[in-house]
């Protein structure tokens, strides 16, 4: 069939405020979280949690931590993501058009989306920026996109990216940028990735018969869990060991930025920092790979919050292991993974 038009490339990533003061950081805290898919309680009960207790509250330390992390050019996450967009648009060349977007705050998705249908795209590749797939970030961006184009009249061709977490090029990389550290080094390696309720998981189990039912449900991809956030990170966590010649004992996964009383999903890694301090570990070496992109969970919260809690339990140093960020060769990768699912 005969295509007219370029190909447009919708890269998009969760978002951030646009700017580290309280007021915007209430802005993004309140639409990120008002999200039915990020807290995916009932309407009256999401609001009032949201813009009556965690918005507010929460405002003001994060914007203090958005201070700690925020550059001259803005924000890491939204500066990096500017950059790969760009590197990606050289790769691939006049025959493709690339808009980056947030799902949550600016660039927004609409805009994004006006700007390829502006330009009379012959189809949209729909991007997340989150290598492992879960309902509250690319769930949630396939859904906004439906959402504008439903309004459309005239509709082009849509793929999107459902996840990429074991794609060959991105595991090399975040191997190559660990061994920038001795590993031999370290008392104990950890793949910390953000986490997610136990609810959700279970909410994404179609069968009702695997999520936290099956022994070690998340140890191995199935038909019933092969969208399964947790064992999508499992999976991330064993590729990147199988790279680097780890053996089981040597690392743990785990989940970070739990929020709420509930159970998330574990081990937390906050727990198992504990539990090697408790062993005498003295140097702890973490990814984060949920990020394509440095970004406040990881420079903030990996990087400054848990170094200065592991000191407190008598450790010395948590070392963090770069994510992607504007790598050349992650450029190239991103560009590759578009032009194959295109």
């Amino acid at each position: 069939m005969a295509k007219f038009g370029k190909k447009g490339v919708l890269m998009v990533n969760l978002g951030t405020p646009d700017s580290p003061t309280r007021g915007a950081v209430y802005r993004y805290l309140k639409e990120f979280l008002l999200d039915p898919r990020v807290i995916d309680y009932p309407w009256l009960a999401r609001n009032l949690l949201v813009r009556g207790i965690i918005a507010p509250f929460r405002s003001g330390s994060s914007s203090k931590l958005y201070k700690m992390l925020w550059t001259e050019e803005g924000s890491p996450l939204k500066v990096y993501g500017e950059r790969v967009a760009q590197g990606v648009q050289e790769h691939l060349g006049e025959e493709y058009i690339v808009e980056l977007a947030m799902r949550y705050q600016s660039p927004s998705i609409e805009s994004a989306i006006r700007n390829l249908l502006r330009m009379q795209v012959s189809e949209i590749i729909v991007f997340p920026m989150f290598p492992q797939y879960a309902s509250a970030t690319t769930g949630s961006i396939h859904e906004e996109v439906m959402r504008i184009l439903a309004k459309q009249e005239t509709i082009p061709n849509v793929k999107m990216v459902n996840s990429y977490f074991d794609y060959p090029p991105m595991i090399e990389i975040f191997a190559d940028n660990a061994r920038q550290f001795d590993l031999d080094s370290f008392d104990h390696i950890l793949f910390s990735y953000h986490g997610l309720p136990q609810r959700q998981l279970r909410k994404g189990d179609p069968t009702g018969s695997h999520c936290q039912i099956k022994e070690n449900c998340c140890q191995s991809l199935c038909l019933a869990n092969q969208f399964c956030y947790s064992a999508q990170c499992h999976a991330t966590t064993r590729a990147i060991a199988k790279e680097l010649g780890l053996r089981p004992e040597q690392y743990t996964t785990s989940f970070q930025s739990r929020l709420g009383p509930e159970a998330w999903a574990q081990p937390y890694t906050i727990k198992t920092i504990e539990e090697q301090a408790e062993k005498g570990a003295k140097r702890l070496l973490v990814f984060s790979p949920a990020f394509v992109a440095d970004c406040l969970e990881t420079i903030v919260e990996i990087g400054t919050e848990y170094q200065e809690e592991f000191e407190e339990m008598g450790g010395e140093e948590v070392s963090l292991v770069p994510s992607l960020n504007d790598n050349p060769r992650w450029v190239r990768a991103v560009a590759e993974l578009v032009e194959g699912w295109g």
